[in-house]
């Protein structure tokens, strides 16, 4: 039997949603030992992040996505959920 680890990699906007185009988003990398800031990109871009966390032997296994009810369809943020096994 499989004995996993669990952590999860949250991706926030931390920009504006006006003029802006390039909001800015901000990495958090959560796990038992504390929380790690992984980082802002200038745009979208988790598959650094996501890449960053495998090479480490961290497995996605759900993802949900940020947004408010009754307010246009914008991406707010994006929490991966990750494990990886215990040896």
């Amino acid at each position: 039997m499989t004995t996993w680890e669990y952590a999860r990699l949250e991706y926030r906007s931390a920009g504006t949603y006006g003029e802006d185009q390039f909001m800015d988003w901000n990495a958090t990398f959560h796990h038992s030992g504390g929380a790690q800031r992984w980082g802002t990109d200038e745009r979208f871009n988790d598959m650094l992040h996501l890449n960053r966390a495998g090479a480490a032997g961290w497995q996605a296994y759900d993802r949900s996505a940020t947004h408010f009810p009754n307010e246009p369809h914008r991406l707010y943020g994006v929490t991966y959920s990750l494990r990886r096994p215990v040896e």
